[in-house]
């Protein structure tokens, strides 16, 4: 029986609409493999939900008009990177950067990045 040890990890999680998902995944994965504990290209994805948002004046959304309350499938897509490692922040910038902002379709997507441990042999 193998043990579990804690690896320090930055956790990304980014919210996109199922019909970009796809394409989302092609972005991240041609800026890094994700590379982490003797795998490549690992990532979660969680059954459709709802993101809603009300578009404020001076906001160019691809959806919705000013003042509207606008409510829109979504998936949501984690995946993580090594943290307290070399050049780890540099990682994760490019990926934010050229990975998911240049791939998915809001001007303002929703990406969460966390500091946590993740349990593998």
């Amino acid at each position: 029986m193998s043990r579990l040890r804690l690896h320090p990890v930055h956790r990304i999680t980014v919210f996109v609409p199922p019909a970009h998902l796809q394409a989302l995944k092609r972005g991240i994965l041609a800026v890094d493999d994700l590379a982490a504990g003797g795998y490549a290209h690992g990532m979660w994805e969680s059954a459709p939900g709802r993101e809603q948002f009300r578009v404020l004046p001076g906001t160019a959304s691809v959806v919705g008009e000013v003042g509207e309350l606008v409510s829109e499938p979504t998936v949501r897509l984690e995946f993580c990177l090594p943290r307290d490692v070399p050049g780890d922040r540099e990682r994760v910038q490019r990926v934010l950067d050229h990975g998911i902002a240049a791939h998915h379709p809001w001007t303002s997507p929703a990406v969460f990045v966390e500091a946590l441990e993740f349990a593998a042999p």
